[in-house]
């Protein structure tokens, strides 16, 4: 495939972002705000309009997903929800498989709303419960309990064919063995996708300035997380429910197309309030952003583009890109296409070193992180990078 039509490895979609929460979640260093009053009518038209520019920019794609993240998308209208997807359907081609996915919190007002939201088109929904006990869930900073989110969750069943939840490990005081009680519990619950996060401490959130004032006790050591990683996939795998990405697990068929279509290196319109997108525009791939702030995203659309930022991505880049997110797969990437990417193979010392020592496996043109590797992934592609 010639490199200005790469993006068609990974395909085309849709990230909508919605930037509104009801709580901060203190752990959180998503582009999320808390607000008293939003213009739904307003917010709808932006997104429309954006949808419009970027169909002129790029026409004529198979929109093979679109991904209502967040924030909680589920706090959107289901009205600008049903306008979205609309658009985005007379805007491109759409695949027959088309997957959409809303992030909802499993709080009651969100769960109101699923039925309009199922009939609006949404067919998959990707709930956050984090936690499975009511303590945890209050030391997270969620706003609802287990008993709210299994109601919740009922609910979504019923509206979605498709439905995946995420929990939170290695959180405060976490023992190895109430983690695997809970993810047993968790698979019990789950249809056909789970999506399992370690606890990480950001610099900017609550948590981050909790620990660097030496006030946020109880995290597991390293040693501890890492043998929760290790319980993960050793339940998942024996459920059915092995991982096709480091913190995503399902059933065969049941993989996130939309999130698959990032770790394959597609291309993605992004609208909203700091959102990103990846576009071939005339055989060159460019990075977009938007504006972060919801006010002043607002006021860019009004004046014509919602854009902060448009760059041409080196080949060299892409090919960095690429790798980071491929690897990610337990499928891997595809070393030609890389090569091409890069403008050269990978280094053959380099690569045939971290086979022998089990970092990765090579299978005719693929290249994949084995299991071993998988928890030390990063210095694989440290080493891959060098």
């Amino acid at each position: 495939m010639p490199l200005a039509e790469d993006w068609q490895e990974g395909g085309f979609g849709l990230y909508v972002h919605w930037p509104f929460c009801q709580a901060k979640c203190p752990y959180c260093d998503f582009n999320s705000h808390v607000a008293q009053a939003i213009d739904h009518p307003r917010w709808r038209a932006a997104y429309l309009q954006e949808i419009a520019r970027y169909a002129e920019t790029v026409p004529d794609r198979v929109l093979g997903s679109i991904f209502f993240g967040g924030g909680t998308p589920s706090l959107m209208a289901p009205e600008t929800v049903a306008a979205v997807i609309e658009a985005a359907r007379a805007a491109w081609p759409v695949a027959n498989d088309l997957e959409i996915t809303l992030e909802a919190n499993p709080g009651s007002v969100e769960a109101g709303r699923f039925a309009a939201y199922a009939q609006a088109g949404v067919n998959r929904v990707s709930m956050g419960l984090q936690a499975l006990n009511d303590e945890d869930l209050r030391r997270l900073g969620r706003l609802h309990s287990v008993a709210e989110a299994m109601q919740a969750y009922d609910i979504a069943n019923k509206f979605f064919d498709r439905t995946s939840f995420d929990l939170i490990y290695a959180r405060q005081d976490q023992s190895l063995n109430a983690w695997r009680d809970e993810l047993r519990r968790a698979l019990d619950l789950a249809v056909d996708h789970l999506s399992l996060y370690q606890l990480t401490i950001e610099d900017g959130t609550a948590f981050g300035d909790r620990h660097a004032a030496g006030k946020l006790r109880g995290l597991p050591e390293d040693d501890l997380a890492a043998d929760m990683y290790a319980a993960t996939q050793e339940i998942c795998g024996a459920a059915g429910m092995a991982a096709y990405e480091v913190s995503n697990h399902a059933r065969p068929g049941a993989e996130s197309r939309h999130n698959r279509l990032y770790w394959r290196y597609g291309d993605y319109v992004g609208i909203g309030p700091g959102a990103h997108g990846r576009l071939t525009i005339g055989g060159q791939r460019h990075a977009t952003e938007a504006w972060r702030a919801p006010g002043k995203w607002l006021d860019a659309v009004d004046r014509g583009t919602g854009e902060s930022l448009r760059t041409a991505l080196p080949r060299e880049e892409q090919a960095t890109e690429h790798l980071l997110l491929g690897l990610r797969l337990a499928e891997g990437i595809d070393m030609e296409r890389h090569a091409a990417l890069a403008g050269a193979p990978f280094d053959t010392e380099r690569l045939r070193h971290l086979e022998e020592i089990g970092m990765v496996e090579t299978h005719g043109t693929r290249l994949r992180v084995t299991e071993a590797g998988r928890p030390v992934l990063n210095a694989v592609l440290r080493a891959l990078l060098t």
